[in-house]
């Protein structure tokens, strides 16, 4: 299992063995860098040990609050801190803790193991538990090393084929789980399991004063990347043309004068070269805050040639194009730092998506009598305006159908994808209506946002943000996670975070910026060109590329016999078509055909030993 996960820890390693319980870890040294800081730690009357991968950004406070209790410390790790912080307090200490974690903590007297993940779920942790086995590690791969069955978990595939990633608990396999963020667990020394959520955001009372907004978001932003640049290793930051890294950048460069910053481009061919305008206003920004920059060109066969990597590296068959790009500029960044700042989050705290604003726009919408909003015209004003697909979702009542109808593929497709037997269109309402809406807020769009926090962003985005950073031995830390930050926006009306009170359904997609309550805080790190600019993803050129040098893969992988085992579970006709008609341009199927042929290549990687 440690030489599986090697790559997350290269600078040391190390284990514990009793009769009951073995415990190891690699060691990517961040914070002491000294011998001090060897895993797995004991406390000094040798009761309990710890594994932990991740970073306690306030460990200084706690570890001088356990010292004026009586606690002594021999190293100035966090993990020593995590270790005490236990000893005194047992499962409260998570409570005390600002960071990104995952740790577990074996009591020798009880023979118990003690297991937390981090509140927003920024650091994985899996587990196997069954037939009086427990198996857990940062990585499912790991967990692979043991004899354990590697059994398809048919709703899981289902999940994927349609938002495009599996929200936890849920893995791809039977009987693997991910331990939720914010939990807690306790392994007795019998083997029992039991799962605690220790955390939510808590629904409060909107704030109503906008000067104190302003102020508290950026005193709560300025706080954690001041926090998060806490390092005994080179410390950069991933910066694109967004406001988020931005921001991110411009906070750290008031505090040092030593920031290095990095992006990532595409060769300028006729197919990649609109997919440059990041990298572009990247260089501007590092040009306006006088940082080290350093910019990497990749090609389309850089990509290629790297995809069976990076998904061997996600563990799970994640569908997402640019996971190959994550990784390769991640391995070009550890050339120069260890530990990097990212932008993750403020889009879903702030209201950075498209999403947030149409379903607020349907909020406003269905408050228009019913036989005007079913009228022809209505209709027929729709379709005018070119949102024709979109009048059947402003029809939608809130909560789980409405929530599915921005993010699951329409079953008329997933029937294209899944033969029959494969198919089961209820599991993925059933899912999400379980987990996050039983319970429909007179805010949806509120609930809308923070249901993006629980789901998509720790289960899609941070996972690929952890498993591409350290399978190149880097660590990411994304400032706008901070648990404060978190819980106060959430109390920011939705307003004031999507601005634009003049937009439509007919407009906002030339014209959304959103975040306009973080852009107004934050107008002093945000040089003009990002300020003003419009919303703007980050893309690659796989559309294009599946048309081109990425073809010949894309045919080899989407046939019955490239894998006995899934000739039944793809209608492999049907993807041909979708394939021929992408590749003529008659249909635009790249999200399709990007999920089979991830599957198909994980399926081979980690379903055959």
């Amino acid at each position: 299992m440690m030489a599986t996960t090697l790559h997350r820890g290269p600078d040391d390693s190390g284990d514990f063995v009793s009769d009951r319980w073995s415990l190891g870890h690699n060691r990517l040294a961040i914070i002491d860098l000294s011998a001090n800081g060897h895993q797995p730690m004991e406390t000094a009357d040798g009761r309990y040990t710890i594994v932990f991968n991740g970073e306690i950004y306030n460990f200084k406070d706690i570890r001088e609050e356990l010292i004026a209790l009586g606690d002594k410390f021999i190293s100035r790790t966090d993990t020593e801190v995590i270790l005490y912080a236990y000893a005194r307090w047992k499962e409260m200490c998570v409570n005390k803790f600002n960071g990104m974690f995952a740790f577990a903590i074996l009591d020798k007297e009880s023979g118990e193991v003690f297991i937390a993940r981090d509140r927003i779920g920024i650091k994985p942790l899996y587990y196997y538990s069954k037939n009086r086995k427990f198996i857990f590690s940062s990585e499912i791969k790991a967990i692979l090393d043991h004899p354990v069955p590697r059994t398809l978990d048919i709703d899981a595939l289902n999940l994927l084929m349609r938002v495009l990633y599996i929200p936890a608990p849920k893995t791809i396999w039977q009987d693997i789980y991910k331990l939720p963020p914010a939990h807690y667990m306790r392994v007795s020394a019998a083997g029992n399991v039991s799962l605690t959520k220790y955390w939510e955001i808590q629904k409060q009372p909107l704030l109503t004063d906008k000067a104190q907004i302003l102020a508290e978001t950026k005193r709560l932003l300025k706080d954690s990347v001041r926090l998060q640049l806490v390092s005994d290793r080179p410390v950069g930051i991933f910066l694109s043309g967004g406001i988020d890294s931005t921001i991110v950048t411009g906070i750290a460069s008031s505090l040092s004068k030593n920031i290095s910053t990095f992006s990532v481009g595409y060769e300028e061919t006729e197919e990649a070269s609109k997919y440059n305008n990041d990298k572009i206003l990247a260089r501007k920004t590092a040009e306006h805050f006088k940082t080290h920059h350093h910019e990497y060109k990749l090609s389309a066969k850089d990509v290629i040639d790297n995809i069976k990597k990076s998904i061997y590296h996600m563990d799970e068959p994640i569908s997402n194009h640019v996971q190959s790009v994550n990784m390769l500029l991640a391995e070009h960044v550890a050339k120069d730092a260890t530990v990097v700042l990212g932008g993750d989050g403020g889009d879903e705290l702030f209201g950075g998506y498209e999403r947030y604003y149409y379903n607020n726009l349907i909020e406003k919408f269905q408050r228009i009598p019913a036989w005007l909003r079913n009228s022809a015209v209505m209709k027929l004003m729709f379709s005018i305006a070119g949102k024709a697909q979109a009048y059947e979702l402003f029809q939608t009542r809130a909560g789980v159908d409405r929530y599915l109808g921005f993010f699951a593929k329409k079953e008329t497709l997933v029937r294209k994808i899944l033969t029959t037997k494969y198919n089961r269109p209820a599991v993925t309402r059933e899912y999400f209506n379980d987990l996050y809406f039983k319970n429909v807020e007179n805010n949806f769009t509120c609930q809308f946002m923070r249901t993006d926090v629980y789901s998509w962003l720790p289960s899609e985005s941070l996972v690929r943000s952890d498993k591409m950073s350290m399978a190149a031995s880097i660590e990411q830390r994304v400032p706008f996670l901070d648990h404060r930050l978190v819980e106060f926006a959430d109390r920011i009306p939705v307003n004031l975070k999507l601005g634009r009170k003049g937009l439509s359904v007919f407009s906002v997609g030339r014209k959304y910026k959103g975040k306009a309550i973080l852009r107004e805080a934050m107008a002093e790190y945000l040089p003009t060109h990002v300020l003003n600019a419009q919303k703007w993803g980050w893309f690659s050129p796989a559309a294009k590329w599946v048309r081109g040098p990425l073809l010949p893969l894309m045919k080899e992988v989407l046939s019955p016999d490239y894998n006995k085992g899934t000739a039944e579970v793809f209608d492999f006709p049907a993807l041909q078509s979708m394939l021929d008609n992408h590749i003529n341009k008659k249909t635009y199927a790249l999200n399709e055909l990007w999920a089979v042929m991830t599957f198909q290549l994980w399926y081979r990687k980690f379903m055959k030993r």
